[in-house]
């Protein structure tokens, strides 16, 4: 059975990265965020808003999920506009953007802090983007949301990257625990 902790590291490690990769963004001028860089989604601020974008689809989906009904974590996700498209830029600045993010982070540390394995077991019933019904185990679809978002903040990382701006540590690991840490 899934563990709910590895959820919340991952909750924490998704909030921690994105603000980390807002942080290094805010180095660049508008226009260096805007300028097409040939990434999947053209520019940096279009990568961070396909993960808004993205994020707010699939926790909207999880608003069906009895764990959802029960906390009532992911309401500010429900509140949210929702867009048709993955290559959608409903923002404009990263300024704009920013608070949406972090809205949508804290909704989701506070969900997935509420989830026990039972809720990591339930068989979630959606419809993806283009209509097509799945049901799927809330553990897979939260691992492949997780997964998701750490590889398009990668492509973002990169073109921070080579844009001059430095990132920073980014490995999950920076938030395990060390447990030989106060120990003699």
């Amino acid at each position: 059975m899934a563990d709910p902790d590895h959820f919340a590291l991952l909750a924490r490690y998704n909030a921690w990265m994105n603000d980390k990769l807002l942080q290094a963004a805010r180095q660049l001028p508008p226009q260096g965020l805007r300028a097409d860089r040939g990434a999947f989604f053209g520019s940096i601020l279009g990568t961070l808003n396909h993960l808004v974008v993205t994020d707010t689809m699939w926790f909207r989906r999880f608003l069906d999920h009895p764990a959802a009904l029960r906390t009532g974590a992911l309401a500010p996700i429900a509140a949210m506009p929702v867009e048709n498209r993955l290559d959608a830029a409903p923002f404009d600045t990263l300024e704009d953007l920013r608070p949406r993010r972090a809205a949508i982070d804290a909704a989701i540390g506070a969900w997935i802090g509420e989830l026990g394995a039972e809720d990591l077991a339930y068989i979630l019933s959606y419809r993806n983007s283009k209509g097509i019904a799945s049901r799927r185990e809330t553990a897979s679809l939260l691992l492949h949301v997780f997964n998701h978002q750490t590889h398009h903040r990668a492509q973002a990382a990169t073109l921070l990257t080579q844009a001059g701006v430095d990132v920073g540590v980014t490995d999950l690991l920076v938030l395990v625990p060390d447990e030989l840490a106060g120990r003699c």
